[in-house]
């Protein structure tokens, strides 16, 4: 049994009052740690820590941070192996999937920033008496609270920038997901860097989460999460005036024209709706349609989909792992029953595989796929975040961006069609923060990350990051 303890001011230590949280492996049901409940006393302790730390690491050179950036990416890529197999234990994710998405996309991250910080630059904009130039000074001390979906990948999307910019760090995982935030803080004290600059604390959202959104002395937070979360997050730290990032939920279209290379567009739908089990805030769980391909669509789409191989999240061969928690799982089939109540047809998935032991234990569930709904109902309607999708037909680009547009939640949406014009035409009208034509989740680290309407506020990625964790300063100077 692991002890998943606190990391404060470089040193690994238990939550002050003493009290553990249970950690289940998703794939069997069973505990596979122990991780620190901590409280208000210990995220006092871990900003006390950041305070200190970032007065000195905001005096550091540009070439100080990339340099320290760096050696945590050498690092992520030593343990690689490692780190792959504990996100596939403790998230429940395929570890194929792990190795070849998660972990190197955590070490990207850091390599990402090292650069982009070495290559920034600000403006100077001169006047016929005067002169004005930008100094950005860091934020100081930031809450970093990150989901239990993509736990390292996101923790460290965040974590670098951070850095990067000169600020310090309190963050603190998902209860659900600790193990491999835990072993990026042995990574800090592996490396010696500076005590107190990455600080991370465990437990549950109203105690720990809760007690970092509201501390005074954290000035800016970046949250990844649910949107019902994101509310209460931006209603205690707005009236503080902290900075405040919120990137939340989706319920995002696939949309599929008859032009569409159609055995691309399979593959491409099947993947954004069930990659990492369907819980992904990009994934896309609403499918439309042309009406003239609708049935040959689902058609394949339900013979792919059937075929995906549900089990053991180590098997390599594995494409569907098992959901994060029982209480997940549950949510997610009462969705699917819910469509089948609202009138769907149920035409694939939904129900759990009879696995041998120990993974009869575990939280899985066949990838589902309802059709028949009507665009407008919950099912259609309301974030999933699980291996379901719906699928619905249209008949014209009016029709399919009235159902792409009539949710609440504008993260992302991706087209899949052989007409560049209709293309631009749909992407510009669709109301997302992103949109993909003929491909999904294709990431350049420099573009702006973020949703529209319910799915969030703020940008990351590239200099909106860097813009996010510092402050923007005019100098004028007269002459």
């Amino acid at each position: 049994m692991t002890e998943v303890q606190n990391f404060i001011d470089g040193s690994f230590v238990p939550a002050k009052g003493g009290e553990v949280l249970a950690n289940l492996c998703p794939a069997t049901g069973q505990p596979i740690a122990r991780i620190a409940r901590s409280k208000m006393a210990d995220v006092d302790a871990a900003v006390t820590a950041a305070t200190a730390a970032a007065a000195q690491w905001r005096r550091t050179s540009v070439e100080e941070r990339a340099e320290l950036l760096e050696r945590i990416a050498d690092a992520i890529a030593k343990h690689a192996p490692r780190l792959a197999a504990l996100e596939s234990q403790d998230q429940g994710k395929p570890v194929s999937l792990a190795a070849a998405v998660d972990i190197p996309r955590a070490e990207q991250n850091f390599r990402f920033f090292a650069g982009a910080i070495r290559h920034d630059h600000t403006d100077f904009h001169p006047m016929e008496t005067a002169f004005n130039y930008t100094l950005r000074r860091p934020v100081g001390v930031v809450g970093l609270i990150t989901p239990w979906n993509l736990p390292l990948y996101l923790l460290t999307w965040k974590v670098a920038p951070a850095l990067a910019m000169g600020n310090a760090i309190v963050a603190k995982a998902s209860e659900l997901t600790p193990m491999t935030a835990n072993a990026l803080a042995g990574i800090f004290q592996e490396i010696d860097a500076p005590k107190g600059l990455f600080n991370l604390v465990h437990g549950l959202g109203p105690e720990a989460g809760q007690a970092i959104v509201e501390h005074p002395g954290i000035k800016g937070i970046s949250f990844t999460g649910g949107t019902a979360t994101g509310q209460r997050v931006a209603a205690t730290a707005a009236p503080l005036f902290k900075k405040l990032s919120l990137e939340l939920g989706g319920k995002n279209p696939t949309i599929v024209f008859a032009d569409c290379d159609f055995e691309k567009a399979v593959d491409g739908a099947a993947r954004a709706g069930f990659a990492n089990q369907g819980e992904i805030c990009l994934c896309g769980s609403r499918i439309l349609v042309e009406r003239s391909i609708h049935d040959r669509f689902l058609g394949a789409l339900v013979d792919k989909v059937s075929g995906m191989k549900v089990g053991d999240p180590s098997d390599r061969n594995t494409q569907v792992g098992a959901l994060v928690s029982e209480a997940h799982r549950q949510k997610v089939e009462s969705y699917v029953r819910l469509g089948v109540e609202e009138g769907g047809r149920l035409c694939c998935g939904g129900t759990r595989p009879e696995l041998p032991a120990p993974f009869d234990g575990g939280f899985f569930l066949k990838p589902a796929i309802l059709a028949g709904l009507d665009p407008e109902c919950r099912t259609s309607t309301e974030e999933i975040f699980g291996p379901v999708v719906t699928v619905h037909p249209f008949d014209t680009e009016e029709e399919a961006l009235r159902i792409a547009n009539g949710v609440r939640y504008g993260l992302a949406a991706s087209l899949w069609t052989g007409n560049l014009s209709r293309a631009h035409r749909m992407a510009a009208e669709i109301d997302t923060g992103m949109v993909w034509v003929n491909t999904w989740l294709l990431r350049d680290l420099r573009v702006p990350f973020g949703g529209m309407k319910d799915s969030g506020v703020g940008r990351e990625g590239g200099r909106y990051s860097m813009e996010f964790f510092s402050e923007s300063r005019n100098i004028c100077i007269s002459f």
